[in-house]
C-alpha cells in the first residue's frame, strides 16, 4: 500500500540532514531538465500540448526543483526571548505523508512544484497525476524516485477513485490538489488531512478606457488562447469599456482568426464537447459568435462572443478552453463591479492607464493574484492563496514550504544538579 510505505520511509527521510535532502532534490532537477525532450513528447501524445510549448513547462518544473533545493535548508523557524537560563524557538518539522493530485493541463511543472516542496522539507509523497496524462506521470516518476530513498516517492495510476481513496485515507497528513473546483470540493467534504487546494478559476479581464485596444486585444488572446485556454489563469470573461470595445473587438477576431489557421486540440473530444456546449448556450441565450463555433474532434476554434450577459454559463463557470466571452461597460466602476462577481476567487487581469484605477482594482478584487497591464508574468518564488471555490492555501513560492510543515515550539531549561 503506496500510504504505508511512504509512512515507514518518512521517518528516515524527515531526520536527514536539510542538505542532503536538497542535494538530492537539485539532482532530481537535472535529470528532469535532461530529460526534458521525452517528458515533452509523451505529453504531446496524451494532451495534444505542442512539444515546444510542453518543454517550456517540463523545464519550468525543473526550475522550481532547483529553487526548492536551494530555499529547503535555508527554511527556518524563529528563536523567541525567554528567561536568560532558558532557549525558547519554534521549529519547522515534516507533517508526514503528502499525497499530490495533479492534472494533466500542465503535469509536469505543477507536480514539480508540489513535490519540490514536499520532498525538501522532509516529508515523504504519493503522486498520482491525472488519469488523462498516466504516461506523462510515469515517466515523471521515473526520472524522479532513483534521486531519494525507496518509498520516499511513489507514483500511483488511476482515475478519481484512487485518488478519492488517497485523500480519505487517515494516515495521509496533508492533501495537494490542483484540478476542478468539483473535485478540490469532495476532497474537502471526505479528507481530515491539511488541504492544499487550487480549484477552477473564471479569471476576468477589464479593459479601462485609456488603453490602446489593440494592444489589449493582444493580452486578451495572449490570455484566452494559449495551450488552448486550458490553464488555471487563463482569461475566462472580458469586460471593456464601451469607448474602446469597437477596435478592440476587431483586433480580438483578427487574432482569434490567426490563431486558428493552426489551432492546438483540446486535450480530448469530451472535453470540446464541453467547451462548446457553453457557446452553443450563450449564442442561443442572446450572444453574438464573431469568430469560432464548433470543435473539429478535439479542435476547438479559437471563439469570440459578444452580447454576453452575466448569467450566462460562459460567463459564470470555467469554460477551460479558447473561448473570449465579452461584455461591453460603461464605465470602469461596472467593469469592476461585474469582474468581483461569482464564487471563485483564482486570478484577475486589468489593463489600464489609471494608477487610481490599479489601486482600486487590486484592492477590490477578491482573488488570490491580480495582474495590471500583462495577463501573464510575475517575480520569481511568488505565491498566492486562491479565494472562494478556487481553493485555500499556498500555491508555490518560499509559503508553501511553511504548508508542508509544522511549527514545534520547544523550551529547553535548564536542569537542577545534585
Amino acid at each position: 500500500m503506496s500510504v504505508n510505505t511512504a509512512r515507514k520511509a518518512q521517518d528516515s527521510w524527515g531526520s536527514t540532514p536539510a542538505a542532503e535532502r536538497g542535494a538530492a532534490l537539485r539532482a532530481a532537477a537535472e535529470a528532469v531538465q535532461e530529460r526534458a525532450d521525452d517528458l515533452a513528447a509523451v505529453q504531446e501524445e496524451e494532451t495534444g500540448r505542442p512539444a515546444a510549448s510542453a518543454r517550456e513547462g517540463v523545464l519550468a518544473g525543473a526550475g522550481t526543483l532547483a529553487q526548492y533545493a536551494e530555499l529547503g535548508p535555508v527554511h527556518r523557524g524563529r528563536s523567541l526571548h525567554g528567561s536568560p537560563g532558558a532557549a525558547d524557538f519554534m521549529i519547522p518539522v515534516p507533517r508526514g505523508v503528502v499525497v499530490a493530485l495533479t492534472p494533466w493541463n500542465d503535469p509536469v511543472a505543477i507536480a514539480c512544484g508540489l513535490l519540490g516542496a514536499a520532498l525538501v522539507t522532509g516529508n515523504a509523497a504519493v503522486h498520482k497525476p491525472s488519469e488523462r496524462c498516466p504516461r506523462t506521470g510515469r515517466l515523471l516518476g521515473e526520472v524522479l524516485a532513483p534521486h531519494f530513498p525507496p518509498g520516499v516517492l511513489q507514483t500511483v495510476d488511476g482515475g478519481g477513485g484512487v485518488g478519492a481513496a488517497l485523500a480519505a485515507d487517515p494516515d495521509v497528513d496533508v492533501v495537494a490538489h490542483v484540478g476542478s473546483t468539483a473535485t478540490g470540493r469532495a476532497i474537502a467534504a471526505a479528507s481530515r488531512a491539511k488541504l492544499l487546494l487550487e480549484n477552477g478559476g473564471n479569471d476576468p479581464l477589464v479593459v479601462d478606457a485609456d488603453v490602446d485596444p489593440v494592444w489589449a486585444a493582444g493580452q486578451a488572446a495572449l490570455g484566452a488562447f494559449t495551450n488552448a485556454g486550458q490553464l488555471c489563469t487563463s482569461v475566462e470573461r472580458v469586460y471593456v469599456h464601451e469607448a474602446v470595445a469597437e477596435p478592440f473587438l476587431a483586433a480580438l477576431c483578427d487574432l482569434a482568426r490567426e490563431w486558428n489557421a493552426d489551432p492546438q486540440p483540446l486535450v480530448d473530444e469530451r472535453h470540446a464537447a464541453a467547451v462548446h456546449a457553453h457557446v452553443a448556450e450563450a449564442v442561443e441565450a442572446g450572444a453574438e459568435l464573431l469568430v469560432g463555433g464548433a470543435p473539429d474532434v478535439r479542435v476547438h476554434p479559437a471563439t469570440v462572443l459578444t452580447g454576453c450577459t452575466p448569467e450566462m454559463r460562459v460567463m459564470v463557470e470555467e469554460t477551460f478552453g479558447p473561448v473570449v466571452p465579452v461584455r461591453v461597460v460603461p464605465s470602469f466602476d461596472r467593469a469592476l463591479e461585474e469582474a468581483a462577481a461569482g464564487d471563485h476567487g483564482l486570478a484577475a487581469t486589468v489593463l489600464t492607464a489609471s494608477m487610481a484605477h490599479a489601486h482600486r482594482a487590486w484592492r477590490a478584487l477578491p482573488v488570490g493574484t491580480v495582474k495590471v497591464n500583462a495577463v501573464f508574468g510575475g517575480a520569481p518564488g511568488g505565491a498566492a492563496q486562491p479565494r472562494g471555490a478556487s481553493g485555500t492555501g499556498y500555491g508555490y513560492g518560499p509559503e508553501l514550504l511553511d504548508e508542508m510543515t509544522t511549527t514545534k515550539v520547544v523550551h529547553l531549561g535548564t536542569p537542577t544538579c545534585t
